[in-house]
């Protein structure tokens, strides 16, 4: 048996800069956890039930490991640890998400639970004595369960009901939180939740799931509108909403324009309405989807059209472009009757496939196909096509399955990213700042504890959870300190034993 020496390997990570990639003073790096994925204190104080809560605790088959977020990081007991791993990671900033039942027990602002508005206000200032700045998501997927019982995001009050919260949180934490996420990824709050991949676990992608997608973009909108109107003048912070964009490119010349309506489809249908100077749907997409509604004997398009006073209200609701990328997937034409329903249903609608580059690796999970390049050709595109004037790049990971403290496989990742983040500049797009997820172990949803993203290790078994940094917590630190991508080779030292 061999083993590579994690010593020698960090001392050449740490100790060799490249001389000509270095970041500028304004850019931050960050890293990312969500509330659910990591809290732990699911019915603590007067915590509401989220719609995951009650999904785990009806059934323990829907996770790969039959488990729940119950304890998880237990984070709401150990944010003070959390603050510590953040400082060792040298991070400018800190995504982290709110818990709307734990703010919020009853999903409504009849009710603002002392207790809840305790963790996050300790949290937040917490960060700020470290010199982190907290970039704040209202919603990373865990939905009040009472609100669910009431349609979720299929019931258009939805959006009204999310403004009302956004203005609780402006209320309480504003005055310190400058970066603000109002929803993450609305492609997993719909696609998935509707397409039974996700709570609320529902298989109703044709109905339920396109009225979601109007509901998120109403609901970003009343959030970012409410700030703009009463909270932009006292702390002058900066909004928007995190998608999450895989890019895409043909499998051949033919597939070109499959390929321009499957960015639409992931993409386009959650930015368009929001970047473009036209708004609403993209044109291409919305005909589309209104003439197969009209095929299956619908009377109405399945994806609701925006009244002229919604697409205005949408948009331009933003002041930055929050992108979660981590793959780039090629794109093949395919008979609609044939096509997969992954990534979600849409693949179904348009008629196409994805599928991996022959040369391309791809980590533990089949799809994730490692193509560094796509993350700087989708910055291009961002910029070409809506003109923004920042991107924050809010996630960016890479995924194992192992608790290996020497990663070198994220390490690569991270490095390989972070160097077309840096050409992306020299390009002159405007890339604020850079995100990792993730900041440490967690609850990766549907994959439960199987799937590793972090930078620190979490030993579970623990009683205190204990964080370990990993190699690649080591080698970001050494960028973020040194705001530069470290020039490294692999040395292996091998030991027979």
């Amino acid at each position: 048996m061999q083993l590579i020496s994690a010593v020698v390997f960090s001392a050449v990570v740490s100790g060799c800069f490249g001389q000509n990639e270095t970041f500028p003073t304004w850019f931050l790096f960050g890293a990312a956890t969500a509330a659910y994925q990591i809290e732990g204190g699911w019915n603590a104080g007067d915590k509401g039930e989220s719609m995951w809560d009650r999904l785990l605790h009806s059934t323990n088959d829907i996770t790969l490991d039959s488990s729940n977020a119950d304890v998880a990081c237990d984070s709401y007991h150990l944010w003070k640890r959390d603050i510590e791993v953040a400082k060792e990671l040298g991070l400018n900033v800190y995504r982290f998400s709110i818990s709307w039942p734990r703010i919020l027990p009853s999903g409504f602002p009849n009710q603002v639970s002392e207790d809840g508005k305790k963790y996050y206000s300790n949290l937040i200032d917490g960060l700020l004595e470290k010199g982190i700045q907290p970039v704040v998501t209202m919603y990373h997927w865990d939905l009040p369960q009472s609100l669910q019982d009431l349609g979720g995001w299929a019931n258009p009050l939805i959006a009204t009901w999310f403004g009302d919260y956004a203005r609780v949180l402006y209320n309480l934490f504003g005055d310190r939180v400058k970066y603000w996420i109002t929803l993450n990824e609305p492609l997993a709050i719909c696609d998935g939740g509707y397409n039974k991949m996700a709570a609320p676990y529902l298989d109703d992608m044709k109905i339920g799931g396109y009225l979601c997608n109007k509901h998120v973009l109403l609901a970003h909108a009343a959030a970012y509108r409410v700030y703009e109107k009463e909270f932009q003048s006292l702390y002058y912070g900066k909004l928007s909403m995190a998608n999450v964009f895989f890019w895409f490119k043909p499998e051949k010349t033919t597939d070109e324009e499959a390929t321009k309506l499957a960015i639409q489809m992931w993409e386009g249908r959650y930015a368009h309405p929001i970047y473009s100077e036209s708004g609403g749907w993209p044109p291409e997409l919305e005909k589309i989807l209104a003439e197969n509604s009209k095929k299956e004997g619908y009377p109405y398009p399945r994806l609701p059209p925006f009244t002229p006073e919604e697409i205005e209200f949408v948009k331009g609701t933003y002041d930055f472009y929050a992108l979660n990328h981590y793959t780039t997937r090629l794109v093949r034409k395919v008979d609609p009757e044939k096509a997969g329903s992954w990534p979600y249903y849409g693949c179904k609608e348009i008629g196409v496939d994805f599928v991996n580059h022959p040369t391309w690796k791809t980590a533990v999970i089949d799809w994730f196909a490692i193509y560094p390049e796509g993350l700087r050709e989708q910055l291009l595109w961002i910029n070409n096509t809506y003109g923004v004037d920042q991107v924050m790049i809010t996630e960016n990971g890479y995924p194992d399955l192992n608790d290996d403290l020497f990663d070198v496989q994220r390490m690569t990742y991270i490095k390989t990213m972070l160097q077309q983040v840096f050409l992306a500049i020299n390009d002159g797009i405007h890339v604020m700042g850079y995100t990792v997820w993730s900041m440490m172990d967690n609850f990766e949803w549907v994959t439960g504890y199987k799937t590793k993203y972090g930078l620190y290790a979490v030993d579970f078994l623990s009683p205190n959870l204990t964080r370990t940094p990993r190699e690649s917590a080591r080698f970001y630190s050494s960028v973020t300190k040194g705001r530069r991508i470290p020039k490294y080779r692999v040395l292996v030292d091998y030991e027979d034993v």
